[in-house]
């Protein structure tokens, strides 16, 4: 999520969307805040964005309302990605790659021929 330190022009409260800075995280990366969206009330952390590095949930835009310097309206720049369900597999996950294929008989070796004690 990335932050706007310009603060923006005073708006009237209303059924959009609102952000409240509570603190700094955990790890001083970014801030902590109480969000309201709509009817709903929401707590996360925003944190600048550093290229390289993954985008976990919306990149937004705060833009800070005048005279309360811990108040910001929430601008949604890109929303969060819709994550595919999948049922839960059994069993550790599969990872084959073409090196490992490739060294299958180097490190278990090659099947032995029915009725043959060496090969």
């Amino acid at each position: 999520m990335a932050e706007s330190p310009s603060p923006a022009a005073s708006s009237p409260p209303g059924d959009h969307d609102v952000a409240l800075v509570c603190g700094v995280s955990g790890d001083g990366q970014g801030v902590d805040i109480i969000r309201k969206r709509g009817d709903r009330i929401e707590t996360g952390t925003v944190r600048r964005l550093e290229q390289g590095k993954p985008i976990h949930g919306e990149v937004v835009r705060l833009r800070q309302r005048e005279n309360t310097p811990l108040l910001y309206d929430v601008e949604v720049e890109i929303p969060a990605p819709a994550h595919a369900v999948t049922a839960p597999s059994s069993g550790p996950a599969q990872v084959a790659t073409e090196s490992y294929r490739k060294n299958w008989d180097a490190v278990y070796g090659r099947p032995r021929k029915p009725g043959s004690l060496l090969n």
